[in-house]
């Protein structure tokens, strides 16, 4: 496999860290750092967020007709990479990476002319309603119920695990509109309104001390049939379809980048034999890691031929999905191990963006058990690792 770049693809990647040491703050830089989980908080987020749409690159891989930059899959790619290794804040994935790829495909005229362009400016910030009290990894049995009313459906009951609904305007969501035949067959997808009169939420405080997912409750909310995406019933085909653009960014950047912090860290850990560096046991974990790390990074690289050929992520994008959260998982337990005692300390103050506490211990203590916490939950969300497993022994292996 050749994986080197063009000359001109060479020139594009200069292009993009000059614009990265001009552009990230020593307080971007430092949110992301100090950031306890999967997402990070919303006002660094939009800060990133207007930084790029002023650029004209919050959208890499958005057609240029929608307002998107029009990149290639390479230089997609190296934007992904060289944001990653920069320490750039992660752009929130549900407008801009879910809901609007969603659109572009399966949405009408006048909802692409209307959301899309409130995407890529951040005016919208949307969060995604799927999972229900016993309706996870088991989404086609949900039963939030969508009651037709005139030229309008009146919506009851609640979702949950709802990421930055309390910061969110918009929710595109999942609902039942009818309950015979196959569970999947009565399932219409809606966009909403986050301030319809009637949805209340509620916080879902983690482990760790963070405030980042919620529960979202709907009594009587009237909602426009014209926000139906797609057709009524056939909603399921709609998520399906987006599920594939969740499920495809494993990043092996970032797991590089983490990789390369948790290796810094050995050297300064002592033990009684001297540095961490040195223990081969731990020297050992750290090199099964990079190479698996290589393994997922080869992943990604066939996953972009098969898209450079037209193809969408496909099933294949749960391979994607699986490694990366197993390794986001080992990644966070070695830190915890590598830290020891100093791992235990709870800091919240510590990580506040601007602060003057002096942190018990080396500064990835400060995140390291959060983090640790906080990542438990990726071989769950958005799809779970056995659900993910399912999807690849029957659409990719044929069993």
């Amino acid at each position: 496999m050749d994986i080197s770049f063009s000359p001109e693809h060479e020139t594009f990647r200069e292009e993009v860290r000059t614009f990265l040491d001009e552009a990230l703050t020593d307080e971007l830089r430092e949110a992301q750092l100090f950031c306890p989980g999967i997402f990070l908080d919303y006002e660094h987020n939009i800060r990133w967020h207007k930084t790029l749409h002023a650029k004209g690159w919050v959208a890499p891989s958005w057609p240029e007709e929608y307002g998107g930059t029009g990149w290639d899959l390479t230089r997609r790619y190296i934007w992904s990479t060289e944001t990653t290794l920069a320490g750039a804040p992660s752009l929130a994935p549900m407008g801009l990476g879910m809901c609007g790829p969603m659109l572009i495909g399966y949405g009408t005229r006048s909802q692409k002319n209307y959301y899309l362009p409130r995407i890529l400016s951040g005016v919208d910030y949307w969060c995604q309603g799927y999972s229900e009290p016993g309706s996870g990894s088991d989404l086609a049995s949900l039963k939030l119920r969508a009651e037709s009313d005139g030229d309008h459906y009146r919506l009851n009951g609640t979702k949950i695990w709802t990421t930055h609904a309390h910061y969110a305007n918009r929710m595109f969501c999942l609902v039942r509109t009818r309950d015979t035949g196959k569970p999947q067959a009565g399932i219409t997808f809606l966009l909403l309104d986050m301030d319809s009169a009637g949805i209340s939420v509620e916080p879902i405080i983690f482990a760790s001390g963070t405030h980042e997912v919620n529960q979202v409750f709907f009594d009587d909310v009237r909602v426009p049939k014209a926000n139906v995406v797609g057709e009524e019933h056939r909603g399921w085909t709609v998520a399906k379809y987006l599920l594939e653009f969740e499920r495809g960014g494993a990043s092996s950047a970032g797991h590089q980048t983490a990789l390369r912090r948790l290796r810094q860290l050995t050297g300064i850990i002592e033990t009684d034999q001297g540095p961490l560096k040195n223990d081969p046991d731990f020297k050992r974990k750290l090199d099964e890691a990079e190479i698996s790390i290589l393994a997922l990074q080869y992943t990604e690289f066939r996953t972009m031929a098969a898209l450079s050929r037209g193809q969408n992520p496909g099933p294949e994008s749960s391979i994607l999905k699986t490694l990366g959260a197993d390794m986001g998982q080992l990644l966070a337990e070695l830190t915890v191990e590598a830290l020891g005692l100093y791992a235990a300390p709870h800091q919240p103050g510590a990580r506040n963006i601007g602060q003057n506490i002096t942190p018990v211990g080396p500064g990835e203590g400060v995140v390291a058990f959060p983090r640790y916490f906080n990542l438990r939950a990726s071989s769950i969300a958005g799809g779970s690792t056995e659900v993910q497993k399912n999807i690849l022994a029957k659409l990719v292996l044929g069993l």
